[in-house]
């Protein structure tokens, strides 16, 4: 599956190596494009995920605000719920296209 803005990859990875929560696909963090993800001062904490770190995107010449997120550190009572641990893992908000 990949990742795309404005033209660039920003991520790319099988999907089996994808995580699927709440309708978003979460991309392991080795799949993400170098230089793609800058961090982002935006504070949000998910009652049940946790602590999580947004990045604007990189890509078309411009800095995208706020299009992609993480759980750095997710609650451990996350991975139960997910089936998984996404610790790391990147989405992105609508705007960015994601397909097979």
């Amino acid at each position: 599956m990949k990742a795309v803005l404005a033209g660039t990859v920003i991520a790319e990875a099988a999907k089996d190596d994808l995580i699927r929560i709440e309708g978003n696909w979460y991309f392991p963090p080795a799949s993400i494009a170098p230089g793609a993800l800058v961090e982002s001062p935006t504070p949000y904490t998910c009652p049940w995920k946790g602590v999580c770190q947004y990045y604007s995107v990189q890509a078309g010449g411009d800095l995208h605000k706020d299009l992609a997120w993480s759980y750095p550190n997710p609650y451990p009572s996350a991975f139960d719920r997910v089936g998984a641990d996404f610790s790391g893992y990147v989405a992105f908000a609508p705007g960015v296209e994601v397909s097979a």
